[in-house]
This record gives structure tokens, sequence and C-alpha cells, in this order.
């Protein structure tokens, strides 16, 4: 049976997360469009793909383009990465004033081009500047700041535990534990046990993170973890419905029905629509070619059609092929 608490609201200072239930920040995946989606569906909260605090503060159009927000999304996060404390604070008061609700710092990509710039789980290696670069965020703004990390850099140091307390006492309102350590990047099992080590540390909420991709995931990472939310990542993809599918599951015992195909193919062309709307149709058209090929995934002849579509460069056509696919799927 899943943990009874599960069933309320995070409160995250003073905003309030009604479904414990959140859509990781994911590059190149959670942008505006997918995080208007999965929240239209039921998700509790929506993050922000990983934005560079410099870029920000240089008002890179990319940049802007990725920290971009609509009302449906309310509240949203924006997640932000750096290694200076003067920068993570401007990047922080910036979004704050586009309209984020919570500014979350990313100290946990694995991603060499990041830790090598020493942000991200580099900064686990790092706890004293670590501890610098929440306290310039937190004084920067007056929404709630959050953390994102790993169990630690290696398994000789798992520090995830001593961190969420300085994160605690320095501000912090809600952290969230990918259950594997840099050195793991995605291989291996998640550590859901080792994420009750972080629960047990602090007094905010901890929300637990990796490897969820089935409602079975879902009630053992709960048991396993003790945390009140539950982050998920790669197990949207091509499903924007699994959060409300988790959300349902929660509040249940059972998980609501996977979408029939019809619907499916309605939400892929209402996505691929919204993708084309906010990049453009170049643009959109090339960043959407891997939510098709997800959304399609197993179904008959996806392969083929996949291949098609990714050499197709007018969208009315795309649409046309997508149309067809479906039909055919149906009949």
């Amino acid at each position: 049976m899943v943990y009874c608490a599960l069933k309320t609201a995070i409160q995250i200072d003073s905003v309030e997360i009604k479904q414990p239930v959140i859509l990781a920040p994911m590059s190149g995946v959670s942008d505006l469009p997918f995080r208007r989606l999965v929240k239209q569906l039921g998700a509790g909260l929506v993050v922000s793909e990983m934005i560079a605090s410099q870029a920000m503060i240089r008002a890179n159009r990319k940049t802007l383009k990725m920290s971009s927000n609509c009302p449906e999304e309310f509240p949203m996060a924006v997640q932000l990465a750096g290694c200076d404390p003067v920068a993570m604070a401007e990047a922080a008061k910036l979004n704050q004033d586009r309209g984020s609700a919570i500014i979350d710092i990313n100290m946990g990509c694995p991603v060499k081009k990041v830790v090598n710039g020493h942000a991200g789980s580099a900064l686990m290696r790092q706890e004293d500047k670590a501890a610098k670069i929440i306290e310039a965020t937190v004084n920067a703004v007056s929404i709630p700041v959050t953390l994102k990390m790993r169990t630690g850099w290696d398994d000789k140091s798992r520090n995830a535990p001593r961190l969420a307390q300085l994160a605690e006492n320095a501000g912090i309102k809600m952290i969230t534990v990918h259950g594997r350590t840099r050195c793991q990047f995605y291989k291996g099992q998640a550590d859901w046990d080792f994420i009750a080590k972080v629960t047990e540390a602090v007094e905010i909420p901890v929300v637990a993170n990796g490897d969820v991709t089935t409602i079975e995931n879902v009630e053992e990472i709960f048991r396993k973890s003790k945390a009140q939310g539950v982050m998920i990542g790669r197990g949207s993809y091509g499903r924007p419905w699994f959060l409300k599918q988790v959300i349902d599951f929660l509040k249940t015992g059972v998980a609501s029905l996977t979408p029939p195909l019809r619907e499916q193919h309605m939400l892929l062309r209402r996505h691929y629509e919204d993708m084309l709307h906010h990049y453009g149709s170049a643009t959109g058209m090339r960043i959407a070619r891997k939510h098709i090929g997800w959304y399609t995934k197993g179904l008959p002849k996806s392969a083929e059609f996949r291949a098609k579509v990714n050499r197709i460069d007018n969208p009315k056509i795309v649409f046309e092929l997508i149309d067809a696919f479906y039909q055919k799927v149906l009949e």
C-alpha cells in the first residue's frame, strides 16, 4: 500500500504543489510546449530545462526562449546552473521578474561540459562553494529556492545527506535527489533506499527521482525513499499523460488507463502544432522529431514512419503523415 502521506500536497514555502508528482528538468525535452501539455494533463509541478546562469544574464536569445513560461503551467520552476554565486543570484532575480514561481539550483547534471565548468554535480565535491551559491541565490529572491542533486560524486563520496542539511540551513525549501552518483551517469539502477537517508536528514520536503517508468516503480520508490514526492523524467517520453496516471494511482490505488490511440494521435498533433508555433517551422520540426519517435515507438511500422518523417521539411506534409500513420494503426 502506498504511504498515506503521499496523497497530500507539497508545501514549498509559500507555494503549494497540490499533486506530489513533478516533471523533471530535461535538456532538449522539457521546453514550454511539453511542460504546458504535461501540466494541462495534470502534473503537480513542471520544471524548465537547465539554464546556464551566465547565458541568462547575457540575455541570450535561446536562453530567454528556454526560460519563457505561460499562465497554463503556473506555478512553474526554472532550473539554473552555474558556479559563480553572483551570476546565479542575478539570474535568479531575472527569472523571478519573468514570472517564475520557484528557482531550482542544479547540482546534479553529470554532463562533462557542465562538470568541467565546475557546475552541476561537480559542486557536490565542493561543499563550501555549493553553500555560497545556495546562500547567494536564496538571498537574491523572494520566491522559494529548491535544489536538485545526486547521491554524491561517486560511491566513495555519497554526501547527499550532509549537503541536504547544509542546503536546508541556507534556506532551501525542497530537495530532489536522483538516486545515482555522478559517475554512474544514467547507468545501473537508481538507489531509492539511499534517498531515504536524505529524507531522514532534513525537515523540508524531499522528492525522489530516477527510473520511474511504471506504476509499480512509483509504489516502490515511495516506500523505499520515504520521500514526499516523485519527479519523473524519461518515463514521460512520448507519454505526457503518465504523470496524471501516477497522480491517480496515489489518490485511489488504481492508475488511470492509458489514453486510446485516437486520443494519443490528437495529443501528438496538439504538441507538434505548439512546437511549430513556439520555435518557428524549421526549428520546431527538427526538435519535434524525437517526440514523434517517442509517441509512436512500438506501434506497427513505426520505424518506417519515423524514417519518412525525419526526411520531410514541410510541416503540412508531416501532419498528413501523422494522420495517415494513426489511421492505418486504428484500422
